[in-house]
């Protein structure tokens, strides 16, 4: 664990315990927890950065990973999360302009026992193509689905089937955790909401400069890589945190209680369409209660 681990597990503890509090209480519930995935694992630009290397990868101190690591108690914890990992990078070096992240699955150990995988937005480029193509097609025609559309050839939608093809590797990557770690505690991090939920008919376009019609198109799509990343959880022995229940009411449309940045970095808080501290603080209160029901 780093110091600044070391440090928050120390912060913790004082500010939970108490006279009467037994020093088993505290004993490590997880002896070496690794954390693969992402940016929205890494948690880029939400303070304070982690100077471990590579910094390209942009780990926050305050991701979910590190959040959950106080929580559980980890004795050991290594996040090696990288923002713009795809599956590919849990087996191959990820080059980032500040250095190259090793291959992630090369953390694991015999003796780990916790494993939370949050991959596959990045893979065939998904996510990115939705963010920086939808909302320069917004003008195009506001109330309808310009990005859809853009996104369809001959009456298929290449993304969704993008998506589809991102669960097989997801699947591959939780054999190799257990041919690794088979102890291990494995569990699926979905994506929470990045946009409102269509049956609220709510829109932002100041903050997510979509299409009507695209937002809702939006979430289909991420609901079907939810969908891919449970499939490959349930398929492997693996645990699916369902994030987007626990993330109704906290799009990037939410304001004040929004759990993902908008179109505008602000770096301070966090990356644009990335989560925010709260977010990451919701995605470890959620791995955390699905933890909790395992036991």
């Amino acid at each position: 664990m780093t110091a600044l681990g070391t440090l928050a597990l120390a912060l913790a503890m004082t500010l939970t315990a108490t006279p009467s509090a037994s020093a088993t209480a505290w004993q490590p519930r997880f002896e070496h927890y690794v954390a693969l995935g992402d940016s929205y694992t890494s948690g880029p630009l939400i303070p304070l950065p982690k100077p471990t290397p590579p910094l390209g990868c942009a780990r926050s101190t305050t991701n979910y990973p590190t959040v959950l690591a106080v929580q559980t108690r980890a004795d050991t914890f290594h996040d090696v999360s990288c923002g713009g990992a795809t599956t590919g990078h849990m087996t191959e070096p990820q080059h980032t302009p500040l250095g190259t992240n090793s291959p992630q699955l090369e953390s694991l150990r015999p003796d780990t026992d916790l494993v939370t995988l949050g991959v596959g937005g990045n893979d065939e480029g998904v996510f990115g193509d939705i963010i920086g193509t939808c909302p320069k097609l917004r003008d195009e025609n506001p109330s309808g689905s310009p990005c859809r559309e853009h996104f369809t050839e001959a009456g298929t939608d290449t993304l969704a089937e993008a998506v589809a093809r991102t669960g097989s590797r997801v699947a591959a990557v939780l054999e190799e955790i257990t041919a690794r770690s088979p102890h291990a505690t494995v569990l699926v991090v979905g994506y929470p909401r990045i946009v409102p939920a269509p049956e609220t008919g709510v829109t932002c376009p100041d903050v997510l400069p979509f299409a009507d019609g695209d937002l809702a198109w939006a979430d289909e799509i991420e609901m079907a890589l939810n969908d891919a990343l449970r499939t490959a959880a349930e398929h492997h022995g693996a645990s699916f945190v369902d994030m987007y229940p626990a993330s109704y009411g906290h799009d990037a449309c939410a304001g004040l209680q929004a759990w993902i940045q908008g179109k505008d970095t602000n770096p301070l808080v966090a990356m644009s369409y990335h989560p925010n501290a709260a977010g990451m603080y919701g995605i470890a209160t959620e791995i955390r209660r699905t933890l909790d029901a395992m036991s």
